[in-house]
């Protein structure tokens, strides 16, 4: 027999055929508790070590840190230490996933957990809620950051509506509110006084001269332009509006105007000129004025005159916000950036057609926008409903116990119970005022006596009620919150998907919609139609009578799929992700396999097989 000469293996974890490794994912954990009692500590105690049997038994991860945050609130973001170091980590690319026992153990605002998730995903960093089984970088996830997103958008018109009365009473109190200062006056924002700026008045007077004198005021800004004069911003270039605005600030004659104009949307903080859908506050003789009375209201005599009749100042009502259709200010031009707005073809015979197309291209020319069509309204609310069941069709039973754990969420802070203690409070008190006032009249307590309690009883109940009303509201807003969860239950609840389009859906999952697009070839497509959810998921529909494909994009990969063969796929076990890689045309794949693989499974655990291993060593 032949000696075999044995060669020893080498130590050296070098990677000599130059293969795809896939290195194990960077893991973070994140642990809070909100009180010091000691159930609470032995609660945190058995957190950590939970997170390091985790992370340890599997192979596939490798634990940066645990992150802790003690005796701290989940709605205080800015005092949790450990979970702003821990996003400050992820950011600077030191985590790829981060791993928390819950969306409440990770921030009780909806907002915020919106927020940070967002930012996380950017980065191709995913959150893992262990008690919801939501990974932020699936497309499960992309669904219930969905409907996150819409809880948010509650959250949001609350704090602003709570913002917006608080303006008003100051409005109300005469008290200056959004004031930037302008021309000839100085605001001291400490004593909340307008002040002359002498210097500045002067070009105040100018332009009130000689609009009077019957100069316009494009002639006025060119001659303000040429002797040198700058506006409040320090601009020397003067414009028409400019000069227009100052004329019909009232501010020159010493009175005040407040809630000029109001907020629409406090998502998109879109704000339009009140004409009278809300409160305006009006004070005479506010500060001290530049002009007289009488000169002001000639030069407004004047403007009245020379102005065209403005339709929706002369009582044309105006439609509510500007959002008469669905689409209303919610889609732009892929080509060139303007807005979609809605045409009506044959009206009011049998052939009448509803299309929408680019305002460049139909006011100002086809030259000016080339590439952009009309589109119609029906094949865009039917490209909604295709992308909308696509996201849907699979993960109906994760969203259900997604909301099934926010409704448990709601109210855990005992609102219900802390009102119901509230009032009992007030009614002891009162209680306790009727005897202080018998003991008054019968004459068995000084009257210092009586004034003092008397005081102190008022105080306590007054402040009772302060607190009663807070409470009321957020008890009114957590009602609101479960109407909002009940309907979107009774939609996946229902056991068939969207059959035709539906506006409220629409407006509470969708951003914005781009019309039309140039691919990296450069190719044109016109009826190309892109849903950009709230969540950053960008959903791309043809509309092309004759087209049935759809590009369908995600932060974590790009894929094209026929509609009749791949809707359904799943990526549960090794088989049908063997499937899932096969039925998908992949672009980034290395990146893909990377930051990815591990996480499209829901059992965590990557799979290998030879074919599998042969795909990654391709790419």
């Amino acid at each position: 027999m032949k000696e075999v000469q044995v060669i020893q293996a080498s130590s050296d974890r070098i990677n000599r055929r130059n293969a795809v490794v896939l290195e194990r994912l960077r893991v973070a954990a994140y642990c809070r508790v909100s009180t010091d009692s000691e159930e609470q500590k032995l609660s945190y105690d058995s957190q950590v070590t939970h997170y390091r049997q985790l992370v340890s038994n599997n192979q596939e991860w490798n634990l940066v840190e645990i992150y802790t945050d003690e005796a701290i609130s989940g709605t205080q973001i800015n005092n949790r230490i450990g979970f702003q170091k821990m996003i400050s980590d992820a950011l600077d690319d030191k985590i790829d996933l981060i791993v928390t026992k819950s969306i409440s153990r990770f921030a009780r605002n909806t907002l915020d957990t919106l927020k940070y998730v967002r930012l996380l995903k950017e980065r191709n960093v995913a959150v893992l809620f262990e008690k919801e089984n939501i990974n932020t970088l699936t497309m499960n996830g992309e669904m219930l950051l969905v409907i996150l997103s819409s809880l948010a958008q509650q959250e949001s018109e609350s704090i602003s509506a709570n913002v917006k009365m608080g303006l008003k009473m100051k409005m109300k109190r005469g008290e200056m509110v959004g004031f930037n200062g302008c021309l000839g006056y100085d605001y001291d924002s400490d004593k909340k006084i307008l002040t002359i700026n002498e210097r500045e008045a002067e070009v105040v007077k100018y332009i009130f001269r000689r609009y009077i004198e019957g100069v316009g005021c494009y002639v006025i800004a060119k001659e303000l332009t040429q002797l040198g004069y700058k506006t409040k911003r320090g601009n020397s270039n003067w414009g028409t509006s400019t000069v227009t605005g100052i004329i019909k600030n009232e501010k020159y004659k010493g009175d005040l105007l407040l809630g000029k104009s109001f907020t629409v949307d406090p998502i998109t903080h879109r704000r339009l000129k009140n004409f009278g859908e809300e409160d305006k506050y009006y004070m005479e003789n506010h500060h001290e004025p530049i002009i007289t009375k009488e000169v002001f209201e000639e030069a407004q005599r004047i403007l009245t005159k020379r102005s065209r009749r403005k339709s929706q100042e002369k009582g044309i009502k105006r439609e509510k916000y500007s959002r008469k259709y669905a689409f209303s200010s919610m889609m732009k031009c892929g080509f060139c950036g303007s807005t979609i707005s809605r045409r009506s073809w044959h009206g009011g015979s049998q052939y009448k057609k509803v299309v929408w197309a680019c305002v460049t291209s139909t006011k100002k020319g086809r030259k000016y926008c080339e590439h952009s069509k009309s589109i119609k309204e029906a094949d865009i609310e039917a490209a909604f409903v295709d992308s909308f069941n696509m996201m849907c069709s699979n993960h109906k039973n994760v969203v259900v116990e997604f909301l099934k754990t926010i409704e448990e969420s709601i109210g855990s802070d005992g609102t219900a119970q802390k009102i119901k203690k509230i009032s009992e409070d007030i009614y002891k008190y009162e209680r306790k005022l009727s005897k202080l006032v018998e003991l008054n009249i019968d004459g068995l307590i000084t009257k210092e006596d009586y004034e003092s309690k008397y005081t102190n009883i008022i105080e306590k109940i007054e402040k009772l009620k302060v607190e009663q009303e807070s409470l009321d509201s957020d008890y009114d807003e957590q009602e609101e919150l479960r109407e909002k969860i009940n309907s979107f239950k009774n939609l996946f609840n229902n056991n068939e998907l969207l059959t035709e389009f539906d506006r409220e859906i629409f407006e509470n999952v969708i951003d914005h919609v781009i019309i039309g697009k140039v691919d990296e070839s450069g190719i044109k497509n016109p009826y190309s139609v892109t849903f950009v959810f709230k969540t950053g998921l960008k959903v791309e529909e043809d509309c092309t009578a004759k087209k049935s494909l759809g590009i369908h994009k995600s932060d974590e990969f790009v894929y094209s799929y026929d509609r009749t063969h791949t809707r359904g796929v799943r990526y549960s076990d090794r088989a049908s992700l063997e499937s899932f890689i096969c039925s998908l045309r992949l672009i980034s794949l290395r990146e893909f396999f990377l930051r990815g693989y591990v996480l499209l499974l829901r059992n965590k655990q990557i799979c290998k097989t030879k074919e599998s291993s042969a795909y990654l060593s391709m790419v």
